[in-house]
C-alpha cells in the first residue's frame, strides 16, 4: 500500500467514526465534520509536526478549528492519529465524557475551545505573533468554515494578520458553499473570495479540498514567502462520501438512526448511492 492509499484508508476509518458519532442522542454536525475529514488527514498524517504522547511539546506546529461544529472530524483524527483511545470516541456528547459537541483543551491535543464563529484565525493571530517575537518555528494553521467568513471578526484578523507579517499563519477555509441557513452565496457574498484574501495582502491558493496529494503538496509550501500569511481555499462537498448527504443543506446537523447509519456506511463504501 502507497503513503497515498494509507491516507485515504485512514480518511475511510475518520469518516466512518464520523457516521457512527452521529448516532449520539444529539446527533452531531455530519455535513461540516464529512467536508473537512481530508484536510484534516493531510494536516494530521502528514504535515504538521507533532508528538501524540507529547502535546504539549514545545515545537509542536499550532492547529485550531475555528469551525469548531465539525469537532466529531477533528475527534476522530485525533482518536486516529494515537492522541487518546479510538474506543473513547463512543462517549461523543454523553454525559461525563470529555467529547463535548465542540471541542475543549481537556482532550489531547485541542488548542483552544472553538465553535463560536469568527474567533479561530484571531487566536491563530495570537500564537503566530508570539512564535514569531520569540524566534521560533512553529507553525499555525487555522481552519475555518465560509459561513464563518461573514463575521467581521474574521476580517479584522484577516487585516491584522497581513499588517503582522505573519508568513507562518496559514489559514484554510473549508470552501463547502453552505451553511445551516442554506447557500453562502445566497446568505452574503464571498466570491471572489481568494481575490479578497490577497487584497488583505495574504498569499493564496486554491485547491481541491478532497484531493489529498493536491492538499499535501500545497500545504508543505506553506510558508512559502517571507513576511506574508498564506490561505487555502479548499473547495469541498458538503457530506462528502455519503451520496444522500452530498451538497445538502440538511446534512448539517444529523442524528442518524440505525437504518440511516448502515445506509451511510454502505454509501461511504461503495461510492455511490444506495437504496434505502
Amino acid at each position: 500500500m502507497t503513503d497515498l492509499e494509507a491516507l485515504q484508508q485512514t480518511a475511510l476509518r475518520i469518516r466512518e467514526h464520523i457516521l457512527t458519532m452521529g448516532t449520539a442522542p444529539s446527533g452531531t454536525h455530519v455535513g461540516g465534520s464529512l467536508s473537512v475529514t481530508d484536510i484534516l488527514t493531510a494536516l494530521y498524517f502528514h504535515v504538521l509536526r507533532l508528538r501524540p504522547d507529547e502535546p504539549d511539546w514545545p515545537e509542536r506546529d499550532y492547529l485550531i478549528l475555528s469551525k469548531g461544529h465539525a469537532s466529531a472530524a477533528l475527534y476522530a483524527t485525533l482518536a486516529e492519529r494515537g492522541f487518546f483511545p479510538v474506543a473513547e470516541l463512543t462517549t461523543y456528547a454523553r454525559t461525563g465524557g470529555r467529547l463535548w459537541a465542540h471541542p475543549t483543551t481537556s482532550v489531547p491535543g485541542v488548542e483552544f475551545p472553538t465553535g463560536s464563529l469568527g474567533h479561530g484565525l484571531g487566536l491563530g493571530i495570537g500564537l503566530a505573533l508570539a512564535a514569531q517575537r520569540d524566534g521560533r518555528a512553529n507553525r499555525t494553521f487555522v481552519v475555518l468554515g465560509d459561513g464563518e467568513l461573514q463575521e467581521g471578526s474574521v476580517w479584522e484578523s484577516i487585516m491584522a494578520a497581513a499588517h503582522l507579517k505573519l508568513d507562518h499563519l496559514i489559514a484554510i477555509v473549508d470552501r463547502n458553499r453552505l451553511q445551516i441557513s442554506g447557500r453562502t452565496e445566497q446568505r452574503m457574498h464571498l466570491e471572489p473570495l481568494l481575490d479578497r484574501w490577497q487584497s488583505f495582502g495574504w498569499r493564496g491558493e486554491q485547491v481541491d479540498g478532497h484531493d489529498l496529494a493536491a492538499l499535501i503538496q500545497t500545504l508543505e509550501r506553506a510558508p512559502a514567502e517571507q513576511q506574508r500569511p498564506t490561505v487555502l481555499i479548499a473547495q469541498t462537498v458538503k457530506g462528502r462520501g455519503v451520496a444522500f448527504m452530498e451538497d445538502r443543506k440538511k446534512s448539517h446537523h444529523v442524528t442518524l438512526s440505525a437504518e440511516l447509519h448502515r445506509r451511510a456506511c454502505r454509501e461511504l463504501h461503495h461510492g455511490e448511492a444506495v437504496e434505502p
